[in-house]
């Protein structure tokens, strides 16, 4: 083996260390399966959704996970935080509550935080906004108490009516820099954040509250659920590589999570879907590191 090669695989077993499976990308997987699956992969490490969670069982996922050997990367998710009623708001806040108490007992420090869109008729942008703020002080040093971060995570313009009414990282830092970076920090997302004229400089203000960083691609046209818009890395438009050596820059050395909406993807076969998974990471999260072999 060539020094170059030595040096090459060297890089990409080192990147593999750090990829971990968003359960969405393998969406018609149940939780034992995704976990079967990522080991049968190589993939150390799983993004679990709540609601996979809470079928299986908390006590049985998280001996299933140490049993596997598998990390969990992240917890989705909390959030939508934006209701005017006042027992819908407590409603929320509840379930939030249990959701970090759910993050700490799968051992993982991060709770993806949706923070949530316009109450039904509402056009009060501004208002939402402030109501998000205001829930997450309130939880702030309840998820602190437990080791578990709330990760802001801001979405693409298109969805802040009814998902996320932080809209860019900039915004989501302004919320979070008013807690202790061990209370609330920041996803990094490259499908809500690729847009954005201002991301580096964004991505480099976010250092030491990056929570999580996940990666998959814009593709166009977007289809009729703009939901299921995301794609496979290297299908669509995002420079992945530039964002990874941002974020790195940035000093996060953490997992990068693979979350994909697709229908076509959720059709697919699993297992080949976490083969392309692995393949695409190295060629576009990490290209211009390595030389990439299909």
């Amino acid at each position: 083996m060539t020094s170059a090669s030595s040096a090459s695989s060297t890089i990409a077993a080192s990147a593999l260390g750090r990829l971990s499976l968003n359960q969405k990308t393998t969406n018609a997987w149940t939780l034992p399966e995704a976990v079967e699956g990522c080991v049968r992969a190589g993939i150390p490490a799983i993004g679990v959704w709540r609601e996979p969670l809470h079928e299986f069982g908390l006590a049985k996922a998280r001996a299933l996970l140490d049993d596997a050997g598998l990390r969990v990367s992240s917890l989705c998710r909390g959030g939508f935080l934006t209701a005017t009623d006042a027992a819908a708001r407590r409603a929320a806040l509840d379930d939030n509550r249990a959701a970090i108490d759910e993050a700490a007992a799968l051992g993982t420090d991060t709770l993806v935080m949706v923070v949530g869109g316009l109450p039904e008729g509402s056009r009060d942008l501004i208002g939402a906004r402030a109501r998000v703020a205001e829930a997450i002080a309130e939880l702030a040093p309840f998820a602190g108490d437990r080791g578990v971060r709330l990760a802001l995570e801001p979405m693409h313009p298109i969805f802040a009516a009814d998902r996320g009414v932080l809209s860019t990282l900039g915004q989501a830092l302004d919320l979070a820099e008013q807690f202790p970076s061990d209370q609330v920090a920041v996803v990094i997302d490259t499908f809500h954040v690729w847009w954005d004229p201002e991301v580096e400089a964004q991505i480099a203000r976010a250092a030491g509250r990056i929570a999580a960083f996940q990666v998959c691609d814009w593709i166009t046209p977007l289809p009729a659920d703009t939901l299921l818009s995301r794609g496979m890395m290297g299908d669509g438009h995002i420079d992945f590589a530039r964002l990874r050596r941002v974020v790195q820059d940035a000093g996060y050395v953490g997992d990068v999570e693979v979350e994909i909406f697709n229908a076509d993807v959720w059709a697919a076969d699993p297992d080949q879907v976490l083969r392309q998974m692995k393949h695409r990471y190295l060629e576009c999260v990490w290209d211009g590191e390595m030389q990439v072999s299909p």
